[in-house]
């Protein structure tokens, strides 16, 4: 009974950290997901929806709609984790919107620390490191560091962009090392949804959040293909892509430094308990697992 309790309680903890990071422009859902132990899981759950059990319920029969839809679903992971993200989202997103505008420098640089811990964790995931994946790890590197340094595109706010933006964004989300809020930086819709959570605008979040379902239905479905037969490969091109993601970071570091003797110790510092928060979390949910 206990752990029939537990199990849901700790996907929601994952739930709540996803929520909480994706808010975050250069730190993604997926580093969190993966280290947690629970990233193949949701991708193969998501990748293995057909939809199937529509097709008894057009029939009228009910009983066999039922029995569908609880058999291709796996509700235990989908409503904890799904709760904890909503959660921390709809609270986090004041939380960061304050600490980016005061603190830019502090806060990019704790930013720096989670995200290159995230790339050494999926290094250790690595069995077999090959000349073949560094040369991947290359490119990915290099195909990352020129698209974070792309400026962003001046776009409307229009019901049907904040759609395309969910779709691109949720793709983005799946991958660790790619974060889906620098994705909305770069489509020029980041503030602008900050601002319709805060505000609770539901007519802008429920479009999002619907191109976000279309998008992660169809793209998840590659992604489990791409981890069942080609996991190594695919962790090698990630290890770069997050790698040059904190292209990121260190930009806003830079230019933010007001000049002050203090800070760059403090940022180091601030990276430094980054990097060991993911370290123990990672061994922390290893150990539960």
């Amino acid at each position: 009974m206990k752990d029939k309790l537990m199990e849901p309680l700790l996907i929601f903890v994952r739930g709540l950290l996803m929520g909480s990071v994706e808010t975050i422009p250069g730190v993604s859902a997926g580093t969190i997901a993966l280290i947690t132990g629970i990233y193949e899981r949701i991708v193969h759950s998501i990748g293995k929806l057909k939809f199937s059990f529509v097709k008894p319920l057009f029939k009228g029969d009910f009983s066999g709609f039922k029995k569908s839809f609880i058999d291709e679903i796996d509700f235990q992971l989908f409503i904890p984790v799904l709760l904890g993200m909503a959660i921390a989202v709809l609270s986090f997103s004041k939380i960061i919107e304050f600490l980016i505008e005061s603190y830019t420098s502090f806060t990019f640089a704790f930013f720096l620390g989670l995200i290159l811990a995230s790339a050494y964790i999926l290094y250790t995931r690595i069995v077999h490191f090959s000349p073949k994946l560094l040369i991947l790890t290359v490119i990915g590197f290099v195909l990352s560091f020129i698209f974070v340094g792309l400026n962003p595109i001046a776009a409307d706010h229009s019901l049907p962009i904040i759609f395309f933006s969910g779709m691109i964004a949720i793709c983005a989300m799946l991958l660790p090392g790619i974060s889906g809020a620098f994705v909305l930086v770069l489509l020029g819709q980041y503030k602008h949804m900050l601002t319709a959570l805060n505000t609770l605008n539901w007519t802008e979040i429920i479009t999002f959040c619907f191109g976000a379902l279309i998008g992660m239905l169809g793209f998840s479905k590659i992604l489990d293909y791409l981890l069942q037969h080609h996991e190594e490969v695919t962790m090698a091109i990630l290890i770069g892509v997050m790698i040059g993601t904190l292209r990121i970071p260190f930009d806003e570091v830079s230019s933010n430094l007001s000049g002050s003797l203090f800070e760059i110790p403090v940022c180091v510092i601030l990276a430094i308990i980054g990097f060991v928060i993911i370290v123990l979390l990672e061994r922390k949910f290893k150990y539960i697992e």
